[in-house]
């Protein structure tokens, strides 16, 4: 799997390179600034890029909008968003297309090695992936009006996991109950968001999350 890398910080970029390449990434280019990155995701066409929100020269958001510039030239294309903070406008930005393939970390989690590596592959295959304190922060502002207000609190909570990039699996373990409950939940939560088996969308999971970043 072929990755590209944005991080201007020489040590913590050297780190990903060295940790993705053990377990069998080639990092295909790493880079230090947004108009490098730019350059290097239309050379390359990585099967992923992780990439850090604050470039220079402002350090602001310089490395999202290259990410989102690279999105819209290239529609799908896999993207893992690192931070330093909760900035839930970020997520939602980078949400916006209703593409998924799309992850937001902060960079905290990259110290959890199984987390993050397993984050870069969902991500990869086209999977949404959100840092557990954005999805709470996100829970917090949700308005009363949106579609996920009709869900149950506990529809909520396994949305919010899902968000997370848990497998049903996961959620069981993480809830303490059968995977069996957590598939009818699922099922309640597609419903109440309207996302219908015979939708056009291949990943109803990515939808369901999409709708709850952008509620």
């Amino acid at each position: 799997m072929r990755v590209v890398i944005a991080e201007d910080l020489a040590l913590l970029r050297d780190g990903l390179t060295r940790l993705l390449q053990a377990y069998d990434f080639e990092v295909v280019a790493a880079v230090d600034d947004a108009v490098t990155l730019g350059d290097a995701l239309r050379t390359h066409r990585p099967d992923i890029a992780v990439v850090d929100v604050r470039m220079p020269p402002t350090f602001t958001d310089e490395g999202l909008r290259a990410a989102i510039s690279a999105r819209e030239e290239r529609p799908g294309m896999p993207v893992l968003v690192l931070s330093q903070y909760v900035e839930q406008l970020y997520a939602r930005e980078l949400l916006g297309s209703g593409d998924g393939a799309v992850g937001y970390l902060l960079k905290d989690r990259v110290a959890d090695v199984s987390t993050f590596v397993e984050a870069v592959r969902t991500v990869a295959a086209g999977g949404t992936v959100l840092d557990p304190e954005v999805v709470s922060a996100l829970i917090a502002r949700a308005p009363t009006d949106s579609p996920v207000s009709r869900l149950t609190d506990r529809e909520r909570e396994v949305l919010g996991l899902m968000a997370q990039g848990r497998s049903n699996a996961a959620i069981a373990a993480a809830l303490f109950v059968t995977e069996k409950a957590i598939s009818k939940h699922s099922s309640n939560i597609f419903m109440k968001l309207d996302l219908h088996p015979d939708d056009d969308s291949a990943n109803r999971r990515v939808m369901a999350v999409i709708a709850y970043l952008q509620s």
